[in-house]
């Protein structure tokens, strides 16, 4: 992408028009969580939301799932080749199409407030069943992607305005709680809907012309100051590796291998040295990879820069063919996107902790996946842990870090919604490591089933601790239990009634030496 030479906007309109962009992009989120049915989005909070111009560059988006944004862009080119219309609305789910995991499904919407087509809403949620093996779609066994669940290439959900029924009808009966899938999906053509309604008033005062202008310069503005920060880094080479515990199917470290250079204004991260694909279900597409390394840098951004395609500009992602870290059809995904792109934010930010000082300790670098599920009913839970210290303090407890943002299931929501009881939740004191500041504490929670269901784990750090940083410890490692019997990082399991699930979550990395005495 070449900067744009003439700037047309002063700096307060194009601040102004940032803004309404980006809040436009909040106010799909926040229809979305009001109108859905599931937890999992309302209470959770796990969808994303964001605008894309018509030559398909993302141009705002909302504080939301850092996997989901960074991988979208794929999915909205994959809906620009099959010509979408004003009043269309596509679905897609498929990771080899654009998608991150089957569960995540993905609807993008052409914007056209005064007839043509001026740019994309698009929204990503987490349907907490799509088919497949196991209730909840994402199995800890799965060996291809035909397991996990539904797969949905790009295809129109809503034609000219109307649903196309059939369409939504054969997901329907693909999933296993087909009443909150239409729920869902509903909720996310409404947000998308209301994109287009913001949208047409904004041009309505600010003229088309003007907020085309804006979406081009405040891309070319985003890889801008991008490239300014990068430029103020010191140049450099680094390497780190690190391991996913096992893949479901074997339970030996499976390990990531990453070199990073910084080079004037641009970041190059180099993958060569990780594994080959697997057989089990922890490899990721290359957009899941390319959204992590996105995650990695925007850490290294002053905060107001804004989110947009302009981050993607500065970098070069090198990866070996066929890889975990870039996937190929027909191979299974569904932790690839949960697990392996946290630990190559993880990994990638741990490699550039030896250029860049002021960098945090790692945090829990996992997402701590629980799926139960039995009959008509499907429950998903992401669980925090501890994030890193760093140098301005100790690293704060019970948190989602890296590449997921959610938020938990009130334990209230939970059983009201699950045959389920909570038996325990809190945090796991001096989970996270000593330091000069403290990493953040870990979480326990203890689930009691009412009846019979399957259970799906996958979770990582269980055997290997999150890394301190100049001097401090590394955080205490998870563990998985049923009914007090410990349980791999991702693991399979039929339930009965009055069955018990303990998922004890890692701690954060300390940071500086820990003060003597």
């Amino acid at each position: 992408m070449t900067i744009t030479d003439q700037r047309r906007l002063d700096p307060v309109t194009l601040s102004v028009l940032s803004s309404a962009l980006a809040g436009i992009a909040e106010e799909m989120g926040a229809v979305l969580i009001r109108g859905a049915y599931s937890s999992n989005i309302k209470e959770r909070r796990d969808c994303s939301a964001a605008l894309f111009d018509a030559r398909g560059r993302m141009v705002a988006q909302a504080e939301h799932i850092p996997v989901h944004l960074g991988a979208m862009p794929e999915a909205v080119a994959s809906v620009m080749a099959r010509d979408p219309r004003p009043g269309d609305v596509f679905a897609i789910n498929d990771p080899f199409s654009g998608g991150t995991h089957l569960p995540d499904i993905t609807l993008v919407s052409p914007l056209a407030p005064e007839g043509e087509v001026i740019g994309f809403a698009v929204t990503r949620a987490h349907h907490s069943d799509v088919g497949g093996m196991s209730p909840g779609s994402m199995p800890a066994d799965s060996r291809s992607i035909f397991q996990e669940g539904l797969i949905i290439p790009p295809v129109r959900l809503v034609r000219d305005g109307e649903y196309v029924s059939d369409v939504l009808e054969l997901i329907q009966a693909n999933v296993r709680t087909p009443d909150v899938r239409r729920g869902d999906l509903r909720a996310q053509i409404a947000a998308n809907r209301l994109a287009e309604a913001r949208l047409g008033e904004l041009i309505q005062r600010r003229g088309r012309e003007q907020v085309e202008t804006a979406f081009t310069e405040v891309i070319d503005y985003t890889e801008r100051r991008t490239r300014e920060t990068l430029r103020s880094l010191p140049d450099g080479t680094a390497t780190a590796g690190s391991e996913i515990e096992g893949d479901g199917v074997t339970d030996e470290d499976i390990p990531i291998r990453v070199r990073v250079t910084i080079d004037g204004d641009r970041l190059v991260i180099d993958f060569d040295g990780t594994a080959s694909a697997v057989a089990g279900n922890v490899n990721c597409t290359i957009a899941v990879t390319r959204s992590a390394c996105l995650f990695a840098l925007r850490v290294l951004l002053p905060s107001d820069i804004p989110a947009n395609a302009g981050s993607f500009a500065p970098l070069d992602i090198r990866v070996p063919g066929r890889s975990l870290v870039c996937a190929q059809r027909p191979s299974a995904v569904v932790a690839g996107n949960v697990e392996t792109s946290q630990r190559v934010a993880d990994t990638v930010l741990l490699a550039l902790a030896e250029l860049i000082d002021g960098l945090p300790a790692q945090g829990q670098g996992t997402m701590n996946n629980v799926v139960i599920g039995g009959a008509g009913w499907t429950y998903y839970e992401t669980i925090g842990g501890g994030q890193g210290a760093g140098p301005r303090g100790p690293g704060p407890s019970g948190v989602h870090v890296g590449m997921s943002n959610t938020l938990n299931t009130p334990i209230e929501a939970l059983e009201t919604e699950y045959p389920m009881r909570v038996e325990s939740y809190a945090l796991v004191d001096d989970s996270g490591g000593a330091g000069r500041h403290h990493g953040g504490d870990g979480i326990e929670r203890v689930i009691r089933v009412l009846e019979p269901a399957t259970l799906s784990l996958l979770t990582d750090r269980r055997r290997h601790r999150p890394a301190g940083l100049q001097g401090g410890e590394p955080g205490q490692p998870g563990e998985n239990r049923l009914n007090c019997e410990s349980l791999a990082p991702k693991a399979t399991r039929e339930l009965a009634a009055g069955d018990v699930v303990s998922v004890r979550t890692p701690g954060g990395g300390g940071w500086g030496t820990p003060p003597s005495g």
